[in-house]
């Protein structure tokens, strides 16, 4: 006799493999997780890129902000209007727009840099960095 077959009073049984219906439980198992494995991976790329696209509109805005910076200290003068402008990064436009204002102390200002990746993007943006920038008063020396 073999010895993947014992015999159990006077009939035989294998020991060996899978029955139909395990094989079917297994294989209905694995039909319901696969889809939410996918769903999951799916959701996970969409995040990573979302990430990325938010931290390409943060390097954009503090360039811009360091921008502003290198013309306060070429000029001696800050720009107060809304500008706006686009710039190219990672094979892709990125639009900007920021504004300076003037804050209750003498010689600072608040400026609001707004990125987007779209055009129309200003009132959706993906990241909006808030920086102060000091001028020093007329006549001062450095």
């Amino acid at each position: 006799m073999s010895s993947d077959l014992s015999s159990v009073g006077g009939t035989q049984c294998r020991n060996g493999g899978f029955t139909l219906v395990e094989v079917m439980v297994a294989l209905a198992v694995v039909a319901v997780a696969l889809p939410a494995l996918l769903l999951t991976l799916s959701q996970q790329v969409d995040g990573l890129r979302y990430l990325q696209d938010r931290t390409h509109a943060q390097w954009i805005a503090a360039n811009r902000l360091a921008e502003l910076q290198l013309v306060l200290a070429a000029k001696g003068s800050l720009q107060t209007r809304l500008a706006s402008g686009s710039e190219e990064l990672a094979g892709r436009n990125w639009y900007w727009w920021s504004e300076g204002k003037e804050t209750p102390v003498p010689g600072f200002f608040h400026y609001e840099i707004v990125v987007s990746d779209l055009e129309t993007g200003r009132e959706s943006p993906l990241h909006v960095l808030d920086g102060y920038l000091a001028q020093e008063p007329s006549g001062s020396v450095r």
